[in-house]
């Protein structure tokens, strides 16, 4: 299922947050299974993708970037 998902980042540099959100949006399309969601749809599909990029933010921000981690 997740063959075509590309990698947000390298470790060197900290995701922006137009990445970030390009990721949750390729997640929750993934997910879903739609690409563009209907009108009935759309509310519940933009409150997915902000749930996402904001669990997304809050790991990158705990992850350690410390080789020795």
């Amino acid at each position: 299922m997740c063959r075509s998902i590309k990698p947000l980042r390298l470790p060197d540099r900290p995701a922006s947050e137009e990445e970030i959100h390009e990721a949750a949006l390729q997640y929750v399309r993934k997910v879903s299974g739609y690409r563009k969601p209907s009108k009935a749809n759309q509310a519940a599909f933009e409150a997915a993708v902000a749930e996402v990029a904001a669990a997304t933010r809050k790991m990158l921000d705990r992850l350690s970037t410390a080789k020795s981690a």
